[in-house]
């Protein structure tokens, strides 16, 4: 017995041994990969925080702690980062799909948000974006864009443990994790601001303050202002502190002042604590404003582009599986400088706003030629350029077009929104939509408009007035769109509820805190008793998703659609047809899409061979196409 005890001491010693030896050389490896990265990059990065800072201890703090940060980092995160490392290109395949939703309105919190995760997987879904779930201060929160603590989720959602379960079981089934990350402020409820309002100067210097109006008055001068009606003005007076501070937004809400190196510095620990928890893309709020100026318009400064590339910089060096999506809500030649340049890149991705409005303006004119010219512009970008497609998104549509062309054609800035606004509603043009404004100024008469697309393609019309053939055009024209948008170039992105056509949700008006914010009307909680019905072709819910599943398997399987295929527009002959083609690696497809009430004929002529209807399996030459009101047909070239 004791020789046998002996050996087992032995044995267990060994093992004990090889486990610290094994533990000791992945260390070895994690600290020769971190070094590895930094060396690659520390030279820029101290070169453009040092000319933007001049400040080396706090540049040695920021190093100590991504190191910090990079330890901490769980093993199999690290081994995602290398993964990915090694295929920088991953999320450009044609198989990423996206989905966005609150937590709240469609799981109740993330434990909830685990559990429905089969139901996101049968959407073909593996890009989830959980809107703004950090702690915030119900009444104050603009949707939870006024961020109270940045390591803190929503009690009533969950813990960070609970986020570091819900990721990892969304890692567990290939579906990447998307964040807000609000830089731009915090809540005048973040322990920063009320340490300023208290009138500490260290945490003052961190807010713009000042305690009388005369620089203010400055910045007003130049400075647009966001929400004119509903949060005029981009300064807030404290009576308490006796102070003004800066909030471009809304008063609750209060602007960071990254010219102290503190703000940066804190921010991006943020960042690295947040990407280390398991979030695979992090979604910038609002940069172009982060910087201010005085004199200036306070947007899409120089310096914003410096702190993003120090921020894409640190991300390669402890966690370069996490991708930076920049919430750029401006015209095209604004948005393409925030990919920054091949050699130094800023965000892996942007959004596609400007052809997503374009879009609806097409629905309410019937008229191709503003999308085709959008889409011609984005099509002659650098493959590298990557964006997401959406139809729409948890905020309200803004008429930001191109309103120098329509200019040419005639028809005036402030009239043309009028009549958008005007068709959307339901009131003007043969209209099917049903929605409501937000932000309408009673001065200027511009505003934005808010419903879901669904409700926008006439469903929730056809389903009060229960007539059927109004439903089958209506369902026709929603899976038209989504059918348009996959074929844009990068990734398409669904709202939740859009998968099951569900329509506006008007009981927000019953909520005191969402009363007087219109966008909650396409913003309501996910209709579960609806999604049961996602297997029976005889509803609207099943005829949607099924519909969807269709076009969301062909894209998959189909390596034309590849983010970084040849896209174009071809001429059709008449204003209500759109014609897009696409080819990749010696595949080739073409699109029509009819934005019109009645059937047309694509007036094409390829006169390259036979065409093959992708879902019908028809076999056709590409001319003289024709296509059923608000329908479309996906054809590819035969070999």
């Amino acid at each position: 017995m004791a020789a046998k005890k002996t050996v087992t001491k032995k044995t267990e010693g060994k093992s004990r041994l090889k486990t610290r030896n094994t533990e000791k050389s992945r260390k070895k490896i994690d600290d020769d990969i971190f070094y590895f990265r930094m060396k690659e990059r520390v030279d820029e990065l101290k070169w453009l925080y040092t000319e933007m800072y001049h400040n080396d201890s706090m540049f040695s703090e920021l190093c100590d702690q991504i190191h910090e940060f990079y330890l901490d980092r769980k093993t199999g995160l690290k081994e995602l980062d290398r993964e990915r490392e090694q295929d920088p290109d991953w999320y450009k395949s044609n198989d990423m799909l996206g989905m966005m939703f609150y937590i709240e309105n469609f799981g109740k919190d993330m434990k909830g948000v685990i559990s429905r995760l089969d139901y996101i997987e049968k959407c073909k879904v593996n890009y989830l974006h959980l809107m703004p779930f950090l702690d915030t201060v119900e009444g104050r929160s603009d949707g939870g864009y006024a961020v109270s603590d940045f390591r803190k989720v929503r009690p009533d959602l969950g813990t960070m443990e609970d986020l570091e379960e819900l990721t990892a079981a969304c890692h567990e089934k290939k579906i990447n994790v998307c964040m807000d990350f609000v830089m731009n402020h915090t809540s005048e409820d973040h322990e920063w601001a009320k340490r300023a309002r208290a009138g500490e100067g260290e945490y003052m210097s961190r807010y713009f303050f000042f305690d009388s109006y005369t620089i203010p008055e400055q910045f007003e001068r130049t400075v647009p202002q966001v929400f004119p009606t509903t949060a005029p003005g981009n300064f807030t007076w404290l009576p308490d502190c006796q102070h003004y501070v800066m909030t471009t937004f809304y008063p609750y809400q209060w602007d960071l002042n990254y010219a102290n190196p503190r703000v940066f510095n804190e921010m991006m620990y943020n960042f690295l604590f947040l990407a280390n928890k398991g979030v695979d893309i992090i979604r910038i709020d609002a940069v172009p404003y982060i910087w201010k100026e005085l004199g200036t318009q306070c947007r899409n400064l120089r310096r914003v582009h410096t702190i993003v590339r120090m921020m894409r910089i640190i991300s390669e060096i402890v966690c370069p599986s996490v991708l930076l999506l920049g919430e750029v809500v401006m015209e095209p030649e604004k948005v393409i400088p925030y990919f920054g340049t091949v050699d130094k890149p800023e965000c892996h991705m942007l959004y596609n706003v400007t052809t997503m409005a374009t879009t609806w303006h097409t629905v309410a004119t019937r008229e191709v030629d503003l999308l085709k010219r959008q889409l011609d512009i984005i099509s002659g970008l650098p493959k590298e350029y990557l964006f997401l497609n959406y139809l729409r998104c948890h905020d309200d549509i803004g008429w930001g077009l191109d309103y120098g062309t329509l200019a040419s054609q005639g028809k005036d800035e402030a009239m043309h929104k009028a009549y958008l606004n005007a068709y959307f509603q339901g009131y003007a043009g043969n209209s099917n939509s049903r929605g409501e404004l937000y932000n309408n100024d009673p001065v200027t008469r511009d505003a934005r408009f808010c419903g879901t697309t669904a409700s926008m393609c006439g469903i929730e019309k056809a389903g009060f007035e229960q007539d059927d053939a109004a439903m089958d055009r209506a369902i026709r024209f929603d899976l038209m769109l989504h059918a348009y948008m996959f074929m844009q170039s990068g990734i398409p992105v669904l709202y939740s509820g859009d998968e099951i056509g569900q329509v506006n949700d008007y009981s927000y008006k019953e909520d005191p805190h969402k009363a007087l914010d219109s966008r909650y009307l396409h913003r309501g909680a996910f209709r579960w008793d609806l999604a049961e019905n996602i297997d029976d072709p005889d509803t609207v819910e099943g005829r949607i998703f099924q519909g969807l599943s269709k076009l969301e398997e062909k894209r998959k399987n189909e390596k034309v659609f590849m983010s970084n295929a040849d896209m174009w527009t071809l001429e059709t002959y008449d204003p209500s047809l759109l014609c897009i083609g696409r080819h990749y690696d010696g595949e080739k497809m073409i699109g029509i899409f009819n934005f019109s009430e009645f059937d047309k004929t694509a007036w094409i002529n390829m006169e390259d061979g036979y065409y093959e209807d992708m879902f019908s399996g028809e076999v056709l030459e590409a001319r003289a196409v024709p296509v059923e009101a608000y329908g479309f047909c996906w054809l590819k070239k035969r070999g």
